[in-house]
């Protein structure tokens, strides 16, 4: 096609043009030939490089979650290096998790997450996703001095997907997710270790 970037390796192309077909249409609209019309490939090449249906799922799933890995990894780097606070922080988490715009990328993941709902050997990848997204969260939370940031990673996780999901599904602001985001964190960061950890708190 006239608008696939020809210098990027063709099986990021390939990976790339399903993120945006289940973007646009569902997991369901995924076919070797649209795949190969979207990437600007050739029908068998779409095959050379992914055997079955289920590896390039797979595949696409685990290459979305490197990449808002990656993102994230630079948001923990920054709150460690530039000393960056608790409402600085939420507000790059808030644009970097939600993006600028609504558009059918940010749909993808979910409509993969779904989908491995029903499809148990996408379970394993999803899992390995969340994991991902579990560890730094737990690695800014602990940049930021929070208490037992190990405990409350997941929880964040779940909060920033929900919201995320929220707002591609009502228009809402990132704002929100940033007020959810210093909800969450300075409560957390007011508590004191033992209460946080789920130990009594001395009289």
């Amino acid at each position: 096609m006239p608008h696939a970037d020809r210098s990027v390796p063709m099986r990021r192309r390939i990976i790339t043009a399903v993120l945006k077909i289940i973007g646009e249409d569902g997991v369901a609209a995924v076919t070797n030939r649209r795949i190969a019309k979207e990437a600007g490939v050739s029908l068998g090449s779409v095959t050379y490089h992914f055997e079955t249906q289920h590896e390039l799922l797979r595949e696409t799933l685990l290459h979305f979650v490197r990449e808002e890995a990656r993102h994230f990894t630079e948001l923990a780097d920054q709150c460690q290096t530039e000393d960056i606070d608790i409402e600085d922080a939420a507000s790059l988490a808030g644009q970097v998790a939600c993006g600028s715009a609504l558009d059918t990328a940010h749909l993808a993941p979910f409509e993969l997450y779904l989908h491995a709902g029903r499809d148990e050997r996408l379970r394993e990848a999803a899992a390995e996703a969340f994991s991902a997204y579990d560890r730094l969260a737990a690695r800014i939370l602990t940049a930021l001095g929070v208490p037992d940031a190990q405990r409350l990673a997941a929880t964040t996780v779940a909060l920033v997907m929900g919201l995320q999901l929220r707002r591609l599904a009502t228009g809402s602001r990132v704002d929100d997710l940033v007020d959810a985001l210093l909800l969450l964190v300075r409560g957390a960061a007011d508590r004191p270790p033992a209460a946080a950890s789920g130990e009594p708190s001395a009289p």
